[in-house]
Order: C-alpha cells, then structure tokens, then sequence
C-alpha cells in the first residue's frame, strides 16, 4: 500500500470509529429527543426517536428506556413496537394513555394524518419524564445491556434535539447531543399545531457529515488502489 493510500485508510478509519462510535449491532441510534414536550405541546408529553440505520430489521422486544439514572434498574418498558424495519425511524412517546396521547400528538405534528408507516410506540413509569434541564435517554435490551444512549443539555422550548450525527454511546459517560432541529436541514418541518414546534418525527436521518467523510475517503482509497494496478 502507498504512503498515500495508507495515510487515506487511516484517515477513513478513524472518521469512521468516531462517526460510528456506541452505534449497536443493527445500527440503532437515538435520532432525536424532545425534552421540552411534555410542557409545551398540546399533546403534553416527551418523546424520542429511535433509528435503525441497518440494512435488517431489529427485533426490540423487550427493550426498555431510562433517563439519566443510567439503571436498566430503574428502566421502564418500551410498548407498542416490537421490531424496527430497516431504515426505519420510530417514535416513543411518554403517556399511560397512548392511543389518546398518539392521536394528540398526530394531530400536533402531522395535522390529523400521520405519514404512510409512521410507527409510535409509548413508555410511562415513576422517575423517567425528560428534564428540559438536562437529562439523558438509554436504550437497555431485554439482558440488559445498554443497546446506546445519548445526554444532552438545557432544552429550547418547542424543539426537539438532532442526532442526524448518529451520535450514541454503549458505556458511561454518554456522550452529549447538542445540535437543535432546524426547519429544512435533516428532515425538521415545522408542525401544524400550536405552538408550532421543529423537529423532524418519523423522519429518516441523513449521515453525519463525519461518516460521509469517511465513505469518501474509502472511495478514493479503493480508486487508488484501482489505478495502482
């Protein structure tokens, strides 16, 4: 291998490990977070966005969620869903009554009619709502190990947390998500409801800008290697 095809593997290596970083067997990331909901939405609830970036469905029966206790002790379960299909982003909503919480919250964001295949699934239980302060969401498997989970900080009223990045972690510390939903950048709309709220629900996210990197840095390992024959 030349020098430059070396330095350009290493390059795409270590783009790659950092773009991938606490991403789970299936590619499942958190993909967005709305802290803020349960105070400031007409449907009044949390809620997060799991992704499957894989290229097989992913069988969660049995998953739970905990915030920033970090306990799959403390975890409550994850209903209504049982596998993500490939590709797929679905959406956990906070509420002991989802059917009327779900049909809020469709209403809010999507106006009454929820896009074709739009999956909603719901939690509830003592000690998990999402501190707009800060605050944190794990996704444990049935064993309970911890599948990934992200962190983040103070929330902005009435937008929900971008994790387009792929962000996610599989040990303590989480690592932290920042970036806010902007309307027309990875998806984010603004709802129909009021208040109006961004974010991008059901909304398949686009790689980061890392991981795009990376695949074109492999790409122009594998042409060099190509010309080099």
């Amino acid at each position: 291998m030349s020098g430059l095809n070396t330095a350009l593997f290493s390059l795409a290596a270590l783009l790659s490990a950092a773009a991938l970083s606490g991403v789970a067997a299936g590619g499942i990331i958190v993909s967005e977070v709305h802290p803020s909901g349960s105070g400031n939405a007409p449907y009044a609830a949390d809620f997060f966005e799991i992704t499957n970036t894989g290229t097989s469905a992913v069988n969660i029966t049995g998953w739970r969620f905990d915030d920033n206790t970090n306990s799959f002790g403390s975890s409550v379960a994850l209903t209504g869903i049982t596998s993500i299909p490939a590709g797929a982003s679905v959406i956990f909503i906070e509420s002991a009554a989802p059917a009327t919480t779900i049909a809020a919250f469709i209403n809010a964001w999507f106006g009454g009619t929820a896009p074709a295949g739009l999956l909603i699934g719901s939690y509830t239980g003592s000690g998990v709502g999402l501190g707009t302060g800060g605050d944190a969401v794990n996704i444990f498997d049935s064993t309970g190990a911890r599948v990934t989970g992200v962190a983040f900080g103070a929330s902005t009223t009435n937008v929900t947390f971008d994790n387009a990045a792929g962000i996610g972690g599989t040990t303590l510390p989480l690592p932290v998500i920042s970036q806010l939903s902007v309307v027309g950048t990875n998806g984010a709309f603004s709802s129909t409801g009021t208040p109006t709220e961004v974010g991008s629900p059901g909304v398949i996210p686009t790689p980061g800008a890392a991981a795009l990197l990376a695949l074109g840095a492999m790409g122009m390992v594998r042409r060099n290697r190509r010309s080099a024959r």
